[in-house]
């Protein structure tokens, strides 16, 4: 029970109080005036029947204000739930418009990235295409027949040194591997065959 009702319990229990006690005063009568006319009734009775109806018609007003106020509370609870609604629908509306636009930037985008792949894809085939068509640069050529050239040099003077150590050593004996005593007299002349020089280790070296 609230403050207040306990407070208004206690108030009517002492106005009950208050008549009882006094009943046999307030149904004594009494003139009493209506301004236009006079009439003969017990003052106290008049007075507590009045007081029951102010009760009455505050009970009523307070009533109908509350009642007033619960239907206005539940009107703008109802507008509460459909404006909530509303959101609510607008929400999924702007969520739905959100994924379908960002599906479409997703395709885009995919496409986009294809097409850039197939060019790249294309570039490249036609680098290799270029590439593998392209003749061989005329200055790589020279330098490759050049080195040729050179190696086919070298390879001829190699096979003219040979042949002639070959022709050179043709007649060449070699010494007795004997000890001999060591000449003490003078050297005699060079032979007839040594008189014109012709030395067979010299005739080795190739001219």
């Amino acid at each position: 029970m609230s403050l207040r009702s306990l407070f208004l319990l206690l108030v009517c229990a002492a106005v009950v109080t208050f008549v009882g006690v006094n009943w046999t005063e307030m149904n004594q009568p009494t003139d009493l005036s209506l301004i236009f006319t006079q009439v003969r009734a017990p003052l106290g009775l008049v007075l507590l029947s009045l007081m029951a109806l102010l009760a009455a018609l505050f009970v009523g007003v307070m009533a109908y204000t509350q009642g007033t106020v619960l239907m206005e509370t539940r009107r703008h609870a109802k507008e509460l739930a459909a404006q909530r609604e509303l959101a609510d629908k607008a929400e999924a509306s702007r969520f739905t418009d959100l994924r379908a636009h960002l599906d479409k930037e997703v395709e885009r985008l995919s496409g986009t990235i294809d097409r850039q792949m197939q060019e790249t894809l294309s570039r490249i085939d036609r680098a290799e295409m270029g590439l593998r068509d392209r003749p061989v640069d005329a200055e790589i050529g020279r330098l490759v027949q050049a080195v040729e050239n050179h190696n086919r040099d070298l390879h001829s003077r190699v096979d003219r040194l040979e042949m002639g150590l070959r022709e050179g050593l043709a007649g060449y004996i070699p010494a007795p591997p004997s000890v001999r005593p060591a000449v003490t007299h003078q050297p005699q002349p060079a032979e007839a065959g040594d008189a014109d020089g012709d030395d067979p280790v010299g005739n080795a070296v190739p001219r």
